[in-house]
Order: structure tokens, then C-alpha cells, then sequence
């Protein structure tokens, strides 16, 4: 490894630390189809748990995950290989418990995953009281402060809305199914799953684990990758074609809430990739100024190197708390702001090409990427300095106590429309690509 790839990493360690791409996908999913017939109109379906799937289908699914592996293998030249030893095997002797471990170790995933019966209902309505269930129902991760997350219990037999599972199922990868699964990280699965060190991020940190898989630096300057080709070990394109070739095969063989449900994990995954934190290494930075940090940095000059360093993450959490505010508030209110009306535009699906199993990183990741610079220019020009140009500020540490909307009108009138048609403008993006993606698991689907 050379100096300079070993500054490259050191800087990655501390950049990639904003894991989650847009604050709650619940809050994005259910306005994005609410125009669409074949998700919103569709009939409501029973409701079954992991365990009654899996074994109602383990030898399909079994050939299934054999398949997944295989294109992996074919169609991520970084893919790191899943050992014989996970493979997923029908056993109809095998009790439930060991056959929903021996499927989140096919997939990869934390086996801490709950996979609850629930809902996250759609922030407008009013959730019964009586079926409220707490954050560590659904998540083993701590819940964060000021969360507006509300989940409801849902049972085995019950009918629910197919959008209600859908939106709700958006947003659960962040609820730790990526987290610790590296071989650095404090885990006893991360060292069984084979796929290698942490390549960014800090594997002391639960929530940086989970960065690579929601992550897809595809279009970086080839000089990035000839410097640091770890950038090219992440796997939301892994994720998407795992779970929505699930959710076909469950589509198919009879089993809708699940089918709904792995859709709903799939779109996660493109949802972040539309994000330009997610899909370009340095949003707004040429090449030439992330090597130059870095060369500085090794020659024993690290302020320009970490100055940038916390800019980008400063920047990257506006931008996610702008969005969620806005949309919290517009619950709240009962009302539609941009941010919803764009979402629910259906005008745009068409102009993207048919969905593939390559559409999150050849169409999703290389908009958003393009989409970066004029990003960086917005937030800059639309939200206070201290914020988002000042890197003596740590907006992660302050966040909380920040109410950016209130801020973001002291600057001036015109700045918050200007804000909020760059992430209309983005979050139009997100819902086309949503509900191609869902076409697409319907298409694949058919008999």
C-alpha cells in the first residue's frame, strides 16, 4: 500500500461517517406511490411472518440465493465471494430458528435483524395507541434523539395495505441489518461473511459499519480509483438485486405481504443511491483538491485535509435535516409543500430507460453523481455559513438543538425556495426511480 493510498484511507475513515442518505424513507415512499395504481390501489394482503415464508418456499428459495450469488459474481468485478459454508440449504427437519439464521447469513446480513411484524403508518394519519410498539421492537440500534419514528404491531392473518408495507419496509435497512458485517468489526458474524476490512469508514463506530452497503461510489475520476481501488468494495447493488429478486420469487409463488415487504427493502437501496452524498466521494470537489489535501496531509500539514473532511459532513446532515424537517412539518400540518408534490409526479418515470439489475448503479448513482456540484452550490448559497462553510462548526454534535428551517429563513427571503427546489428537484428523481423499481419487481414477477 502506497503513502498516499494510506492517507486516502485515513481521510476515508473519518469522511464517511453520515451513514443514512434521507432521514426516515417512510416519509418519501408513501408519498412517491400514492399516484400509482398498482401499488396504492392493490389489494391488501395477509400478513405472515419470515419464518412461514421460508419455510413455506425453501427449496426456491435456496435455488434463488444460488442464483443471487452467481451474478455477484458475474456482474461485481469487487464482489467479495460468499463461502460454501453460508449457502442456504432446504431442510424441512430444521426448526424455525435455525432456518431464519441460516437465511440472514445467506443474504449476509446481521442476524441481530428483527424482521418484526409491523408498520411505520403514514405520518398524516393517527396510529392506534393500543397497538404502539417500541423502537426496540424493530431496531436493535439506540433510538436517536427527537426520532419521529411511530411503529404499530401488526399479526400473522391480519390484511394491511400493501403501500403501508412497502413505505414501511423503505426504511428498515437502517434499522442494523448492514451493521458490523466486516471483518474488523467488533462481531463474531463480521468475521464469518467474507467481506474482508472495513474499506471505509471506522469499524469502532456501529453506524460507519453500515456505510459501504448504503453506498456506491461508481463514477469517480479513474485517478480515485487507481489511488484508492477499495472505494469500489460497496454493495448497494448486492442489496438491491437480493432483495428484489426475493421479492419477485415471493410475488410468484403466492406470498404478497413479503413480496411487498422485500420491495420495500430493495427500494431502500436505490433511494440512497439518489442521494449525491451517497453516490459521489466528494460532492463538489474536484480530484485535484481531494489529492492535494491528501498530499498536504502526508507531508505534515492535515488542517486542509480535515477542514475538508468536516465540511462534507456538515453539509451532508443539512442537507438529510432540511428534508426531514420540511417533511415532518408538512404531516404535521397536514399540507403539501414542493418537497411532496414532487414526489408524487409520475411524469418523470418515463424518461429513465426499462429497470435492470444494473439500474441503481448505470442510471440512479450516475444522475445523483452528476446532480453533486449543483448540490454543493445550493446548500452553500441557501443555508448560514456557520453551518455548512465554517469547519470550526461540528453540525453532527449540534444537530439536535438546531431548528434549521427558522435559520434558514434569517438569510434572506428567496434562500428556503431556492433550498427546497434543489431537493424537490432531487427528491422527484428518488420517486421516479421508486416506482421504476417497483415495475421493474412486478415485470420480474410474472409466471
Amino acid at each position: 500500500m502506497t503513502k498516499f493510498t494510506q492517507a486516502l484511507l485515513a481521510l476515508l475513515a473519518l469522511l464517511a461517517l453520515p451513514a443514512h442518505a434521507w432521514s426516515n424513507h417512510t416519509l418519501v415512499t408513501y408519498p412517491a406511490f400514492e399516484n400509482m395504481p398498482d401499488v396504492a390501489k392493490a389489494a391488501p394482503v395477509r400478513v405472515e411472518t419470515l419464518e412461514s415464508f421460508l419455510r413455506a418456499q425453501e427449496l426456491p428459495i435456496a435455488q434463488l440465493l444460488t442464483r443471487q450469488e452467481q451474478w455477484a459474481r458475474d456482474n461485481m468485478p469487487h464482489y467479495a465471494p460468499r463461502a460454501a459454508s453460508l449457502d442456504f440449504k432446504a431442510d424441512p427437519a430444521q426448526a424455525d430458528g435455525p432456518l431464519r439464521d441460516a437465511f440472514l447469513a445467506a443474504l449476509r446480513i446481521s442476524p441481530l435483524s428483527k424482521f418484526a411484524l409491523y408498520l411505520q403508518p403514514d405520518p398524516r394519519s393517527t396510529p392506534d395507541p393500543a397497538r404502539r410498539l417500541a423502537h426496540q421492537a424493530v431496531s436493535f440500534l439506540p433510538e436517536q434523539p427527537n426520532d419521529e419514528r411511530r411503529f404499530i404491531r401488526i399479526e400473522p392473518g391480519e390484511q394491511v395495505a400493501p403501500l403501508a408495507v412497502l413505505a414501511s419496509a423503505s426504511d428498515e435497512p437502517d434499522y442494523g441489518l448492514d451493521i458490523n458485517l466486516w471483518d474488523d468489526s467488533p462481531s463474531p458474524w463480521g468475521k464469518t461473511y467474507g467481506f474482508g476490512p472495513i474499506p471505509f469508514g471506522n469499524p469502532a463506530l456501529y453506524y460507519a459499519t453500515q456505510a459501504p452497503f448504503h453506498m456506491g461510489f461508481y463514477h469517480q475520476d479513474w485517478l480515485i480509483y487507481k489511488a484508492a481501488p477499495f472505494l469500489q468494495r460497496t454493495y448497494p447493488l448486492m442489496r438491491v438485486q437480493q432483495y428484489s429478486s426475493l421479492a419477485a420469487l415471493a410475488f410468484r409463488t403466492g406470498h404478497p405481504y413479503w413480496g411487498w415487504r422485500f420491495s420495500g427493502l430493495a427500494l431502500h437501496y436505490i433511494q440512497d443511491l439518489t442521494q449525491p452524498y451517497h453516490s459521489s466521494l466528494a460532492p463538489g470537489e474536484s480530484t485535484f483538491q481531494l489529492i492535494s489535501a491528501n498530499v498536504l496531509a502526508m507531508a505534515g500539514f492535515p488542517k486542509r485535509r480535515d477542514d475538508f473532511v468536516v465540511l462534507l459532513s456538515n453539509r451532508h446532515l443539512a442537507l438529510e435535516k432540511f428534508q426531514n424537517e420540511a417533511m415532518v412539518a408538512s404531516a404535521k400540518a397536514n399540507t403539501d409543500s414542493p418537497l411532496e408534490l414532487a414526489l408524487r409526479r409520475l411524469g418523470l418515470d418515463i424518461v429513465y430507460p426499462p429497470w435492470t439489475m444494473l439500474y441503481a448503479r448505470d442510471v440512479v448513482a450516475l444522475e445523483a453523481y452528476v446532480s453533486s456540484e449543483r448540490t454543493v452550490d445550493t446548500i452553500v448559497a441557501t443555508m448560514p455559513a456557520a453551518f455548512v462553510s465554517d469547519p470550526g462548526f461540528d453540525f453532527g454534535v449540534k444537530e439536535s438543538g438546531i431548528d434549521l428551517s427558522a435559520e434558514i429563513e434569517k438569510k434572506g427571503p428567496g434562500k428556503r425556495a431556492e433550498l427546497e427546489a434543489l431537493v424537490a428537484d432531487l427528491l422527484g428523481r428518488l420517486g421516479a426511480h421508486s416506482r421504476n423499481t417497483v415495475r421493474g419487481i412486478l415485470r420480474a414477477a410474472q409466471p
